[in-house]
């Protein structure tokens, strides 16, 4: 088979991986494509024509690459889920976060301190306080105030961005994304003993997550979502399975767009915690929405 034969069975067979606009195999095509064998040129043209981002159709490249030396052969079909395939080390690893949960449930994200104790009381198994404020103190505040209002719960309480505020008020863990995984400094908040989550919108994000071995990792967005302009298209339930395949020795976390009618099918693909937050925040009666979608997680098989 040629590049353009591969690519092509490669858009046929794993059409679920589409994400966003279909392109065309003319589109997917670009010069430096030539210097690579036909099947590894067939494969990054077949990902761009489903829509990768160019580092992640890169990154799929290269494992396909892997798993081809190490199966003995190039098979179009079978799209590379083993973390050898995708230099991911071997665990246990000195310097691995704090653990949590393997599956951390219902996951609410919201937006103040006394969400997060309403929440908590409610029987919401994790909560993460995100905050919006540039006044330190208004921060420092909220912080405390959410991290109060967990007591006497068994809700695990992860703060986003604000990770010395959460240090300095004894926080269950930090959530960070990825532009401010680099700027914070990680093995003060590892020494800390904080639990720390980050968020992944494809393979190369999610690999670059994967290798500070953090507590869990976010995986969306999985459907559109008005809460924030993403700078990348949904992923879809078929990235999501991959994606959890690939990471399943971590907790996941999937995020984005799901709501009641999408919560079962989200829970097949092996996450173990759905965040949500206008699901919730938005609802008529949030406690029992809140009910809803935790007995709905205990038995995803139900519906």
């Amino acid at each position: 088979m040629n590049a353009h034969d591969i690519a092509s069975a490669m858009a046929q067979h794993h059409a679920h991986m589409l994400a966003g606009e279909a392109g065309t195999y003319a589109q997917a095509c670009v010069a430096s494509d030539k210097a690579l064998p036909p099947d590894m040129a067939g494969v990054v043209q077949g990902c761009r024509m489903m829509g990768f981002l160019e580092h992640d159709a890169q990154c799929v490249m290269q494992a396909w690459q892997q798993q081809s030396q190490r199966l003995g052969g190039f098979d179009v079909s079978a799209w590379p889920v083993q973390p050898t395939d995708f230099g991911v080390a071997p665990a246990p690893r000195e310097h691995a976060f704090a653990p949590c949960p393997q599956a951390l449930g219902l996951y609410a994200v919201l937006p103040d301190a006394q969400w997060v104790g309403r929440m908590a009381r409610a029987g919401v198994p994790t909560v993460q306080l995100r905050f919006k404020s540039d006044d330190a103190a208004a921060i420092a505040r909220e912080v405390r105030a959410a991290v109060a209002a967990v007591q006497g719960t068994e809700a695990l309480l992860f703060i986003n961005d604000h990770w010395q505020a959460a240090i300095d008020a004894g926080a269950y863990g930090v959530h960070l994304g990825q532009e401010d995984m680099a700027d914070a400094p990680l093995q003060t908040i590892r020494d800390a003993g904080l639990r720390l989550g980050l968020s992944t919108h494809g393979y190369v994000e999610m690999l670059r997550a994967e290798a500070v071995s953090p507590s869990y990792i976010a995986l969306g967005a999985v459907f559109p979502t008005t809460l924030k302009r993403m700078a990348t298209a949904p992923q879809g339930m078929g990235r999501l399975q991959a994606y959890a395949r690939l990471m399943q020795q971590h907790p996941l976390v999937a995020i984005g767009g799901i709501d009641a009618s999408r919560l079962s099918a989200v829970l097949q693909t092996g996450v173990g915690s759905i965040a949500m937050v206008r699901a919730i925040t938005e609802a008529p009666d949030p406690e029992s929405t809140a009910w809803g979608f935790m007995k709905t997680i205990s038995n995803p098989g139900a519906i």
